[in-house]
């Protein structure tokens, strides 16, 4: 029958736990309510209310479109939809100074118990119950509405993994796994809590600058509507609409093993926010991404750093059995864990807040386990680019139409946002570097954003954590 699906919960949770690679979920939602929340339904269920879309231009240079770099405008749905159909009536809205053919729009990370408050009714339209999450629904969920060209920049998720139901158009996701990390040039700036950064521009690298982007192996995939892509925990992601109206679900599955990456966040935010605050910042250092509301107190970092200590610490003493029961009952653990952005988007303080976390896992599934997951029609490998391929003939590849496409393609490239800043030089220094000729004028001085990059490289807060986790046990 239709209802049948391929899956039980149960097994479906077991691979959403234990796969760590990506792969494709299909004719598992089709009695979903939510495959009906197309642009213009979910236009008429807003009636008016205006959301906030962040906008970018779709002409890509090398430099990633970091949020820093977009520019912002509240509309409604059917503004949005006005301007994306280039009609009239868009001239004198809030898109009037943004052309259709150069701009793309992008209302991202919207949270349905938000947006949908007033009508909490429709929550149940989202069934993550179906993937062995019982009790999570739309609730849980983020809502994602572009148009083409919408694009995040290439990033990792510090917490969980990630579900991603795919309701209206296609969307292309780049790939790659925890073990590329160094290949990818991780940043933390523009800082925002949970996400770390590539250098990369995944759309137009630039090898001349990140030369071992060379050396990664991206895994490519279009996503079409009715299917679900499970992003494991860690794994690098690249995401663009390529169609002219997209609309995405995603639900972020919180893990045991999260618990350590909530203390590398909380020593991360608590340096990023220490050094800048020890600055003048220039205007054009823009350190802080949009999605961060302010730089918090150095109080409120130490609790925050504290709380997420104290949380791993406890969550050591409980069994495995225990941990893996408590990962997927408890509305308020599975609230806590199940938004990325929760603490600045919903006001969650230190003190209430559940922390999550983990060290990078370089490792892959062994053979033995892959043989053991049901590949086939209704579960679809997103599978590595099998050689390296010319970067630009790699993104004119189209897609055919509502297949999965398992593209090869490497890239990247980007550079820090802010400007490197001179040395503001004394008369002293003035007289040492005229007798020196140009060994002190011509070099580009070092700058705070270039000392902070390296201090917060995933790899050193993964070793001050650990160090700091050995301090609390003795």
């Amino acid at each position: 029958g239709e209802d049948v699906k391929p899956f039980t919960p149960e097994k479906t949770k077991e691979i959403v736990m234990c796969l760590q690679q990506p792969a494709v979920f299909c004719n598992m939602v089709g009695d979903w309510p939510a495959l009906h929340w197309n642009a213009k339904y979910l236009s008429a269920i807003l009636e008016g209310k205006t959301i906030l879309f962040r906008l970018g231009l779709k002409k890509v240079d090398l430099v990633p479109q970091f949020e820093t770099r977009c520019s912002y405008v509240e509309a409604t749905l059917e503004e949005f939809l006005a301007w994306s159909c280039g009609q009239p009536s868009c001239h004198s809205g809030p898109f009037s100074c943004y052309d259709y053919s150069k701009y793309w729009a992008y209302a991202d990370y919207k949270y349905v118990a938000r947006i949908f408050e007033d009508k909490p009714e429709i929550f149940q339209d989202v069934r993550w119950s179906d993937f062995g999450f019982p009790g999570r629904s739309g609730k849980e969920s983020t809502l994602w509405i572009g148009s083409e060209g919408a694009n995040t920049p290439c990033h990792l998720d510090s917490y969980g993994c990630n579900l991603v139901l795919q309701v209206q158009g296609r969307k292309r996701w780049h790939l790659f796994p925890p073990g590329d990390t160094s290949f990818l040039y991780p940043t933390r700036i523009p800082y925002e809590e949970s996400s770390i950064f590539s250098k990369v521009n995944i759309a137009n690298p630039d090898l001349k600058h990140f030369p071992e982007f060379s050396n990664s192996t991206a895994h490519v995939v279009t996503l079409s509507p009715g299917q679900v892509l499970l992003v494991p925990r860690h794994w690098w992601h690249y995401v663009e609409s390529i169609d002219p109206i997209t609309v995405s679900i995603n639900s972020w599955i919180e893990l045991d093993a999260d618990h350590e990456a909530r203390v590398e966040e909380a020593i991360t935010r608590m340096l990023v926010c220490a050094i800048k605050s020890a600055e003048n910042p220039s205007d054009g250092d823009l350190w802080l991404n949009p999605t961060e509301v302010e730089a918090t107190s150095h109080e409120i970092n130490l609790q925050y750093l504290n709380k997420a200590v104290s949380v791993y610490l406890k969550s050591q003493e409980t069994s495995v059995s225990e941990q893996a029961r408590s990962s997927s009952t408890g509305a308020e653990q599975r609230t806590n864990a199940s938004c990325k952005r929760k603490r600045r988007e919903v006001g969650c303080e230190p003190e209430g807040c559940t922390l999550l976390t983990q060290e990078f896992d370089f490792s892959t599934p062994k053979a033995e386990e892959l043989q053991k997951i049901p590949f086939g029609p209704h579960l679809i490998q997103v599978l590595p680019q099998t050689h390296k391929t010319n970067v630009v003939s790699a993104f004119g590849v189209e897609s055919d139409g509502r297949d999965l496409l398992h593209e090869n393609e490497g890239e990247h490239f980007g550079k820090l946002h802010s400007e490197r800043k001179q040395l503001v030089m004394t008369s002293d220094c003035e007289t040492a570097a005229h007798q020196m000729d140009s060994d002190c004028t011509s070099q580009t001085a070092l700058s705070t954003n270039d000392v902070l990059d390296c201090l917060v490289n995933p790899r050193v807060i993964s070793l001050v954590a650990r160090l700091l986790l050995e301090r609390m046990r003795v």
